[in-house]
């Protein structure tokens, strides 16, 4: 996990003609990219180092060590942004980050394997863990809710899981 890279932002263009830039955030805390300060790229290059920010409506107006101009922010445009796993403060007791289920194995509540979390996303109807299932075979999507995932076992490095009868 402590190479793992979460993704944080993503450069939405420039804002106004000095070389800020408008930066769509995923955090809970937009501010939050600002006090991370050195953001990376997916393959973990340095991406941008930012030098202030402020808040904005989706995210923040930021100023960029490596982006001087507005053209140069604009060809940054869709630029998705990372920090290390290890960056995130430790979430609370019985809690954990999404990012974290990546990987897990999960099991029906029989204890029978069904496969492991490949990614996590939510395209706007709620979180979504995409399942490379055990026998193979093309993923499938399991809603990340109580009724669909009614454990998360984290120290064991597993899920249980309800398969929907579709996906059977």
């Amino acid at each position: 996990m402590a190479d793992r890279l979460i993704l944080v932002g993503r450069l939405a263009g420039a804002f106004g003609v000095r070389g800020e830039t408008r930066i769509t955030t995923y955090t809970e805390d937009p501010m939050a990219l600002g006090r991370y300060r050195e953001l990376l790229r997916k393959d973990g290059a340095k991406a941008l180092t930012i030098v202030s920010a402020r808040p904005a409506k989706g995210g923040i107006i930021a100023r960029a060590k490596e982006i001087e101009t507005k053209e140069q922010a604009d060809a940054m445009r869709g630029l998705q942004l990372f920090i290390p796993r290890d960056s995130l403060p430790p979430p609370e007791e019985d809690e954990f980050y999404l990012a974290d289920l990546i990987g897990l194995s999960v099991e029906d509540p029989a204890g029978q394997a069904i496969g492991k979390v490949k990614s996590v996303q939510d395209f706007g109807a709620g979180d979504l863990l995409e399942i490379d299932p055990a026998e193979g075979g093309a993923t499938w999507w399991l809603p990340f809710t109580k009724d669909a995932v009614p454990e998360v076992r984290l120290a064991e490095g597993k899920l249980v899981a309800v398969r929907p009868e579709e996906t059977e």
